[in-house]
């Protein structure tokens, strides 16, 4: 596919279209001054190409156009016609899309319509440029998207935009943008011929198989451990149940089968019968005796305290009774001194104020306290027997009531081991529901992992005779061994250009995996940023495309066949120079070298190749005046030419 005239389309379908035609299979220059619209001639014709986002300037394009046209034309004669609208925002999807033959011209302005979109129209133009239907599949567990292989990247080898032909770490077209560079490394291999649909389509089956034999091999590995996990959780169960009762010999190192059955075993045997009992009851009935018992031992005690303390005031007052009784008896001694006046002193003779008992009073009072004394002695006895039968029925008390705590220590005791067994049952119980939640949620993997090893089994066979058709299919060394047929010419032309690092035997290459140029020296390899200066820069970027897309139409690749090229001299000349031909110190010889080789290698190509350049470099050599399609510089009248016509910005 080459490029056989852009269009732009006013805003106002009444004014002339702008037309810049291109001369198919040769060398096209576009010179003039800056700021005429140049740069932009490369991003229309991108945007035609299907791109959803214009990266056009927003004045005086922006303002005045309404339509941007393309007019390519294919190797078998068929035309296309490739039109989008301006968009009103970032991006747009419409488009206006017409195919015919080698008739087929622009368009009117009042025949663009959108008749189709972004898509469809690269879909179009890779049927025509011969790219084969297929979708590209990221190795498995990468974090990139499938993506159908169009002209979207095919024209990522077409052009060169003045920041990118003079980039010192990028080589490609957009490969600075997110995405970009991968999917140049996903379709380089393709374009170059190295790779297609089938070969795509084994690799993605394979990556798929080998993703199938990691998830199995995971699956396998889980498994195993799911098995482990229980074998070890069965043989601590097991070994609870023998500790509680439940189960009985129990092998040392069980295997999984045995410890299933054993866990079964388990929950089959029937729990320990409840215990009643009225321990309860009785044990009530003796708190109560025993509050009985006690109340009546403290009446007891009472009564006895009482019958002592009386028996000794009875003791105190026998005592003093004999005591007085014996003081009293001494009266008997005496004589006719009984019969003395009680009512005067035996001593002074003189009248007593209150009289004396009289000795005959006096006996008549011992007499009466003999009697008691006699009375009181015959009491005693029965005091004592009295206090005896106390102490008796005391005694049987506190008998009753040890008996009583007796019986309550050994309730109690027969409480504690049947609380135990209580325990006991409970423990019991609570195992054998573990056991069974076991059983029910952790199914014996055995079977399963059988399963596993033979799904397993089974995609690594598939794997093996994917790996056996795909033996041949060595996609990165088919490419290495294309890029160094690139590389080929690439050298060659690098020493033509007295490019830094380029003398013999150095020699120029592409890198595929960083997509770099790289020198190969013989003390090692050189990374295109390590080659210096602007000069260098640009010349290797020159021989990089002219060599790939020399080697692309050798060999009929489905890559259009222009490569598009804005500024390549720019490293000759001050920013933005009003007109570079009167810039009288340019290295003008090396310039002319480049614009040479340009030349040459259309020529070589034999009209396959169409190189469109926009410069600002305008030589008065007759080949590079012959290739000029356009010079946007002022002429005799005052009027200067550009890509936005003078009348439409009025």
């Amino acid at each position: 596919m080459q490029l056989l005239a852009l269009a732009l389309y006013h805003q106002d379908n009444r004014k002339t279209p702008r037309v810049l035609r291109f001369r198919p299979g040769r060398l096209n220059i576009l010179t003039g001054e800056s700021e005429t619209g140049k740069s932009g001639v490369l991003a229309i014709i991108d945007f035609c190409l299907g791109r959803r986002k214009p990266g056009l300037p927003d004045n005086p394009i922006d303002r005045t156009v309404g339509w941007y046209a393309l007019l390519v034309e294919f190797r078998d004669g068929r035309r296309m016609i490739l039109a989008r609208p301006r968009s009103a925002g970032e991006s747009t999807n419409e488009a206006f899309v017409c195919s015919g033959d080698g008739n087929l011209g622009l368009p009117r302005a009042d025949e663009l319509i959108v008749n189709s979109n972004a898509a469809a129209l690269r879909g179009e133009v890779s049927t025509h440029l011969g790219i084969e239907d297929f979708r590209f599949q990221p190795a498995v567990g990468a974090a990139r998207y499938s993506f159908d292989v169009s002209v979207a990247q095919a024209a990522l080898f077409c052009f060169q935009n003045q920041d990118e032909i003079a980039a010192s770490h990028t080589l490609f077209h957009r490969q600075t943008e997110d995405g970009i560079e991968q999917a140049i490394k996903d379709t380089l291999p393709y374009f170059l011929g190295a790779a297609g649909p089938d070969q795509a389509l084994r690799q993605h089956r394979l990556g798929e198989a080998r993703r199938e034999v990691r998830t199995a091999q995971r699956k396998l590995d889980a498994a195993l451990r799911q098995r482990e996990v229980l074998d070890t959780n069965g043989i601590a169960l097991l070994r609870l149940a023998q500790s509680e009762g439940l189960l009985s010999d129990v092998p040392t190192a069980p295997d999984a089968d045995t410890v299933q059955a054993l866990l079964r075993k388990a929950i089959t045997v029937p729990p320990l019968a409840p215990i009643s009992s009225d321990i309860g009851d009785r044990r009530q009935e003796l708190n109560e005796e025993r509050r009985t018992l006690r109340a009546q031992l403290q009446e007891f005690d009472a009564a006895l305290a009482t019958v002592d303390r009386w028996q000794r005031r009875s003791f105190d007052f026998i005592g003093e009774l004999h005591f007085q009784v014996d003081r009293l008896k001494t009266l008997d001694l005496l004589g006719p001194e009984r019969d003395h006046d009680n009512d005067v002193c035996p001593m002074c003779t003189q009248p007593l104020e209150h009289p004396d008992p009289s000795a005959r009073d006096i006996a008549r009072l011992t007499d009466r306290l003999s009697k008691e004394l006699e009375q009181a002695a015959g009491v005693q006895p029965v005091r004592q027997e009295h206090r005896r039968a106390l102490q008796a029925q005391r005694d049987n008390l506190a008998e009753r009531l040890k008996s009583n705590g007796l019986l309550l220590k050994e309730l109690m005791a027969s409480d504690e081991n049947m609380a135990r067994l209580q325990e006991q049952h409970l423990r019991a119980a609570h195992l054998q529901g573990r056991i069974a939640q076991s059983l029910a949620h952790d199914r014996p993997p055995t079977d399963n992992i059988g399963q596993l090893r033979n799904s397993l089994a089974s995609v690594q066979e598939v794997v093996s005779v994917l790996e056996e058709h795909t033996a041949n299919d060595d996609v990165p060394a088919e490419t290495e061994r294309r890029l160094a047929d690139i590389a080929a010419d690439m050298t060659p032309w690098a020493r033509r250009l007295m490019l830094g690092q380029s003398t013999a035997p150095n020699e120029a290459g592409i890198s595929f995996n960083s997509l770099k140029v790289v020198i190969r020296r013989p003390e090692g390899r050189l990374a295109q940023e390590r080659v210096g200066s602007a000069k260098n820069y640009i010349g290797y970027h020159l021989v990089a495309h002219l060599a790939l897309h020399t080697y692309l139409r050798r060999h009929n690749r489905p890559v259009p066949s222009f490569l598009a090229l804005d500024q390549p001299t720019q490293a000759f000349f001050p920013s933005k120079p009003r007109d570079a031909s009167a810039v009288p110190d340019a290295d003008w010889s090396t310039v002319t070298e480049y614009f040479r080789l340009l030349h040459d290698v259309t020529e070589l190509n034999e009209g396959k190749l169409q190189i469109i350049v926009c410069d600002h470099v305008n030589l008065p050599d007759g080949w590079f005046q012959d290739a000029v399609i356009g010079n946007w510089r002022p002429t005799d009248d005052g009027t200067r030419d550009a890509l936005i016509p003078t009348d439409w910005l009025a």
